[in-house]
């Protein structure tokens, strides 16, 4: 079965991967990661985001996610990445980055590129979005998510990630609250 790579479905669940232009190691700052985890949480709150599963990696950030049904997913989500851009790049502009003049620079030039943005661009368009239909299918993209810093040699287990649903899923208290998917 081949994919359309959108979110067609208000009742499905989702794998969704947001990458951050030119590949470049934001999230290496805590300060980056803790604004994507308070926006989860708040997106959670106040727009019905249902988070199963999420790791947020040096450039990139990986959800299993669905919508209540009286949200869309694809709002949401849209929503999410405008003030996550946004936010950081305020925190890049003001914080004590050394990589500053840097990083501005390469989210100006995309945004030169991109007709619909007016200054910077912070993450790639898109988010490749699966829906998961088989329980094999989610048990993949979950393993997927969960091993990712194992697979980037930071940690040598899944759980001791900190910006990762790996914690929770082992038994111990992570950053978000997250609906289990099994």
């Amino acid at each position: 079965m081949g994919y359309a790579y959108r979110i067609d479905n208000p009742e499905g669940i989702y794998f969704v991967t947001f990458t951050v232009v030119e590949w470049i190691d934001v999230f290496t700052r805590p300060c980056y990661s803790e604004i994507i985890i308070e926006s989860l949480k708040y997106c959670q709150r106040r727009k019905g985001l249902i988070i199963y599963a999420y790791c947020i990696m040096s450039n990139h950030v990986h959800l299993i996610v669905s919508s209540d049904l009286n949200n869309d997913l694809s709002r949401i989500i849209g929503d999410f990445k405008k003030f996550t851009s946004n936010k950081i790049i305020k925190s890049i502009e003001m914080g004590p980055e050394s990589r500053r003049n840097w990083m501005l620079w390469i989210f100006q030039q995309a945004g030169l590129r991109d007709k619909n943005n007016k200054r910077h661009k912070f993450w790639k368009n898109g988010n490749h979005p699966e829906e998961l239909f088989t329980g094999k299918f989610l048990k993949q993209k979950l393993s997927y998510i969960h091993n990712n810093p194992v697979a980037a040699q930071i940690v040598e287990n899944p759980e001791d990630y900190v910006w990762s649903s790996a914690k929770s899923y082992a038994g111990k208290k992570g950053l978000i609250d997250i609906e289990f998917l099994y």
